[in-house]
């Protein structure tokens, strides 16, 4: 697939910025509203390009590839690359959760724990909402989706690794894109904590990784 050259794009703001020229036939086109939709324009190609990356790390991640040869990879340092794709940030520390979703994370710890996964992908999440009854089964339930059919789905599809799972384990980044997502649904509801329900809908929208097929398949939709 050829990539777009610098024509290409200009062409592309041109097209889509809808006062690039101005009325009556002046010559002089309207630089700042081109500005804008070039500014507009290069900022999905950057939000792109950092999914495909992301979108790498993730299967990297899966597959026991080290933070350290991820780095190299990378070509930055082995600090570098896990601040930038690590866990989530420390406002979603427990006081960010409900008390459901703090029970939830229970089971989604033990779950990469038991299975000596080195992360905590979208799959263990998903395990861990559905492990018991809470906001997001009945969410699932309302839906018409089975939370048990949906637990056991999901339960098959973890996997033996071989990691001596420690203290504190790397979240993927679609389990990253997916708690960002629960987040934003919980401040547009004005709630004070992140709930399950949030959470279980931004797995949903991430669109990505083993929750959302498991998802799509039991016919759950955001």
């Amino acid at each position: 697939m050829p990539l777009p050259d610098l024509d290409d794009l200009i062409a592309e703001v041109d097209r889509t910025c809808a006062t690039a020229h101005r009325p009556g036939g002046q010559e002089q086109p309207d630089w700042l509203a081109l500005l804008t939709s070039a500014a507009h324009l290069s900022g999905q190609l950057q939000a792109l390009a950092e999914d495909l990356v992301e979108d790498y790390v993730e299967h990297c991640r899966m597959h026991g590839v080290s933070w350290t040869d991820i780095g190299s990879a990378l070509g930055v340092t082995r600090q570098a690359v896990q601040q930038r794709f690590h866990a989530p940030h420390k406002r979603y520390g427990p006081e960010t959760m409900s008390g459901e979703l703090r029970a939830a994370m229970t089971h989604v710890k033990r779950a990469a724990v038991q299975h000596r996964n080195n992360y905590i992908g979208t799959e263990h999440l998903l395990f861990g909402l559905t492990a018991e009854p809470n906001s997001a089964t009945r969410l699932l339930e309302s839906a018409g989706a089975s939370p048990a059919a949906v637990h056991d789905d999901v339960g098959a599809r973890l996997t033996m690794g071989a990691s001596q799972a420690a203290e504190r384990i790397a979240w993927t980044p679609y389990s990253r894109k997916a708690i960002d997502l629960a987040e934003a649904r919980s401040t547009a509801a004005g709630a004070a904590h992140i709930d399950c329900d949030d959470l279980l809908v931004g797995l949903a929208l991430v669109g990505r990784g083993v929750a959302a097929t498991v998802l799509n398949d039991a016919g759950f939709t955001p």
